[in-house]
């Protein structure tokens, strides 16, 4: 066992409670179920359930489904008049979003609500036309939901009706397993949940603290002293004049942006393929990141090139950090700015890191006027006349070998968490499935 599923298995929760099976089982009918165990009762969803007939109540709040939990909304654009047409939620009842299926196949569309709500008149409210345990139901509604519900309906959106999901076969237990079912659930995934939560707590901090190592490294706050890193300067602070770093170390220089670098008018070849820059600092073919999901311009006009080792920004997303030194030959907008050193032997990745914490820090927000916040866009001339901090070349390369180093083993510390985070995910919901649907018998 690897080093990785030793960890996990530590705090996982142990499968001693939960490791015996039925001693008959029989066919369910439904793919999605299985097998499930022989004393178990198959029923149809509209003997189980009963849709709520629509209730207006425009004294309580607006709510919505997400993630299969019903949560407030904020109702402050919605007329009056709109909302005396929403239907009621109360706790208690079971809420279906029937719309739009095909837009979202990784969300939970049903929930059990803990809370009174009114929600537009295309939910489907379900209430229990039967005795049961609401949370027993609540889960194995999740698990129809993910593996049979958004293959129903109909039309280019797939939105279904209670009509849809009225003769959809489901298991139903004996009122006192339902319960213990329930019990045990409610145990084990808050078990898990508080485990996911503190892991990922612990990414926050790690990139908390991954930003504070670049921020102090780049503004001189650390430096290395005998060939080691320390939160002390080796050398006397200065004022910078820049309002955003204050004290830099007295060997530094503050010179201009427009000093540095010249803005780049490269040509576009035929066979360029788009660059883009990101938020986490990589500029690179799109191609390197992913296929899908931008938006594509309906004539390709202005285009300008993009070499290696350039100093990129995208205008747009600047603020939120899409500064980088490009690894990739290609092309880009006129949205871009692309920049060349001016200075021989100047580390551009420096440079880039430097920036990007003048955006994270909100300073190109403050240089960049706009009407709206999103609307920020940064230009060359908006950087041109700013003063930059400049380490010695030497420092620089020292500077950028150091965030490197220590960016890693922060980027493999996170990643292991987040590698553990999606096996408990996984763990889970098999767990669930196999609990709500009787595969595993719990005592």
């Amino acid at each position: 066992m690897n080093h990785t599923n030793q960890k996990i298995m530590t705090i996982m929760p142990s499968h001693k409670s939960c490791s015996d099976k039925y001693s008959a089982y029989k066919d369910s009918g439904e793919y999605w179920m299985g097998e499930i165990p022989e004393h178990w009762e198959i029923m149809k969803l509209k003997h189980v359930f009963k849709e709520k007939k629509k209730v207006t109540n425009p004294s309580l709040n607006c709510g919505s489904i997400s993630f299969g939990k019903v949560v407030y909304k904020d109702d402050e654009k919605i007329p009056e008049s709109t909302k005396a047409s929403y239907q009621e939620v109360l706790a208690g009842e079971y809420l279906v979003n029937p719309l739009n299926l095909n837009y979202d196949l990784i969300s939970l569309r049903i929930g059990l609500s803990s809370i009174n709500v009114v929600v537009s008149s295309g939910y489907i409210v379900l209430k229990n036309a039967m005795e049961l345990d609401k949370s027993y139901f609540n889960y194995l509604l999740h698990r129809y939901d993910v593996a049979y519900m958004k293959l129903l309906g109909s039309g280019v959106r797939q939105t279904i009706s209670f009509n849809h999901i009225a003769n959809s076969l489901l298991a139903y237990p004996p009122i006192e397993e339902q319960t213990a079912i329930a019990n045990f659930l409610d145990d084990k995934t808050a078990k898990i949940d508080r485990a996911i939560g503190q892991k990922e707590q612990l990414i926050a901090l790690l990139k908390e603290r991954k930003q504070i190592i670049i921020q102090n490294a780049v503004t001189g706050k650390w430096s290395m002293i005998n060939g080691e890193w320390s939160m002390t300067p080796k050398e006397k602070m200065k004022d910078s004049g820049v309002e955003w770093i204050g004290e830099i170390p007295e060997g530094w220089e503050v010179k201009r942006f427009k000093y540095l670098f010249a803005q780049s008018r490269l040509p576009v070849s035929s066979d360029n393929q788009i660059v883009t820059a990101y938020r986490d600092g990589q500029v690179t073919l799109r191609s390197n990141r992913r296929l899908t999901g931008y938006t594509e311009a309906i004539l390709e006009a202005g285009f300008q090139g993009v070499r290696k080792g350039q100093l990129v920004l995208n205008s747009m997303d600047a603020f939120e950090g899409a500064i980088g030194v490009s690894e990739s030959e290609g092309k880009c907008t006129p949205e871009y700015v692309v920049c060349d050193s001016i200075n021989q032997g100047a580390n551009n990745t420096y440079f880039a890191l430097l920036l990007r914490e003048m955006a994270l820090a909100k300073y190109i927000q403050v240089i960049c006027n706009a009407v709206r916040q999103r609307a920020v866009r940064i230009r060359f001339n908006n950087l041109a006349g700013r003063f930059i901090v400049v380490p010695p070349q030497k420092e620089q390369t020292s500077i950028v070998a150091h965030i490197e180093t220590q960016s890693a083993k922060i980027d493999q510390t996170i990643s292991l968490q987040q590698t553990q985070i999606e096996k408990l995910k996984e763990y889970k919901a098999t767990m669930i499935d196999s609990v709500v649907t009787g595969k595993i018998k719990v005592s």
